[in-house]
């Protein structure tokens, strides 16, 4: 019940592998487990996080079963559920507009559905077909109607959900190598550019690479290349002149779009970067992965850790709270006892066996001394 209660006050939100949508509550330092069915399953695993119509007060769970999940950060609860047949693989996207559900699967369905029937196994309102491949989906928060899709061997592509079926902006590949060889595609990440129409992608082949829409040509207008390893996940910082970029190998790096120059490097990730957002006010960014660690780093200088949290499972993706106030909590929620019956279970395990051992020790060694004397040769004094 505490849990439930203070979910408005936590700062981040990260979906799990095992299907535990979790929230973490950075001043308390404590993390809150919230499931539908009340055992978390493999099966229902996270894979797309999204904000609901209400702002920050709803979240839109995606999971492997093809299921999005409506979770209320008011009651601390989930409120019901909507299948979203269609296509195959996990979701990789998700995006509420209008009263309207969009969902993109791996091979490349984008649907619009009517969010209001969460029961009802209804038709879509609107269904596109983006290529097979897809790693990403991304609305544009300026224009909600629009979309943008990439994935492996499947080019950037920029939708309006409201206008015909054929993509408003196709890109073009880049140019062949120096061994006039085809340059394979790979966009892991989107992001769409503030007060702008240009869009920024990173790939599987460690580059980041800039497109603009208005101008003549469709291939990137700006290409960076960081490190050796494939890059996972891309977030925009506050201001939107630089992108941060994590890879396979827990390496964050921030790179100037305007010059095309790395500005630094965040160390402490210790597995493949998953999930990436930066707080749009604050010099904050939160990051997740497979080491199972949630961290926020500070991203102004000084740069540093500033928080980090171990979560127990492996975390595909994460919300940040986009508030200002991070301690505008009441003295009730902060006076909450943390519930985390895993640790409590895990802590009354382990002395109920050191209560069990100790007797056999002290009994062990009382046998060893006795030994030790019978070896004694007659005459001689102990120390």
């Amino acid at each position: 019940m505490a849990a439930a209660a203070g979910a408005r006050w936590n700062h981040v939100w990260v979906g799990t592998e095992t299907g535990i949508l979790k929230g973490v509550n950075l001043q308390r330092k404590q993390a809150a487990n919230f499931t539908a069915a009340g055992q978390p399953r493999r099966e229902e695993a996270v894979s797309a996080l999204c904000w609901g119509a209400g702002g920050e007060t709803q979240i839109l769970v995606g999971c492997a079963d093809r299921t999005v999940r409506f979770f209320s950060t008011e009651e601390g609860r989930f409120q019901g559920q909507k299948h979203c047949p269609g296509g195959e693989g996990t979701f990789r996207g998700l995006a509420q507009v209008d009263s309207t559900l969009i969902t993109c699967v791996d091979s490349g369905i984008v649907r619009v559905w009517r969010e209001n029937d969460k029961e009802a196994s209804s038709d879509p309102l609107l269904e596109l077909s983006v290529g097979p491949g897809v790693c990403r989906m991304r609305q544009d928060p300026a224009h909600p109607h629009m979309v943008a899709t990439g994935g492996k061997e499947n080019a950037l592509k920029v939708w309006d959900l409201q206008g015909s079926e054929e993509p408003v902006f196709r890109a073009k590949n880049v140019r062949n190598d120096w061994l006039d060889l085809r340059v394979p595609i790979w966009d892991q990440d989107i992001q769409f550019l503030p007060e702008s129409q240009k869009l920024v992608t990173c790939t599987g082949y460690h580059q980041v690479r800039v497109y603009d829409p208005a101008s003549p040509q469709r291939r990137p207008v700006l290409e960076v290349t960081y490190g050796e390893y494939p890059l996972m996940a891309m977030t925009l910082t506050p201001g939107g002149n630089s992108v941060i970029v994590g890879n396979t190998h827990g390496q964050l790096a921030e790179i100037d779009l305007r010059q095309g120059c790395l500005l630094g490097c965040l160390k402490g990730l210790a597995g493949s970067v998953r999930g990436l957002q930066c707080h749009p006010s604050k010099p904050l960014l939160a990051s997740c992965g497979l080491d199972r660690v949630l961290r926020i780093h500070r991203i102004q200088n000084p740069r540093g850790l500033e928080h980090k949290v171990y979560l127990k499972s492996q975390l595909n993706c994460l919300l940040l709270s986009g508030r200002d106030n991070w301690e505008d909590e009441p003295q009730e929620a902060k006076k909450a006892p943390p519930e985390d019956t895993e640790t409590d279970e895990l802590w009354a395990s382990l002395e109920a066996a050191a209560k069990r051992t100790l007797p056999d020790s002290e009994h062990t060694q009382g046998a060893l001394q006795t030994r030790r004397r019978k070896k004694q040769r007659p005459g001689s004094t102990s120390a």
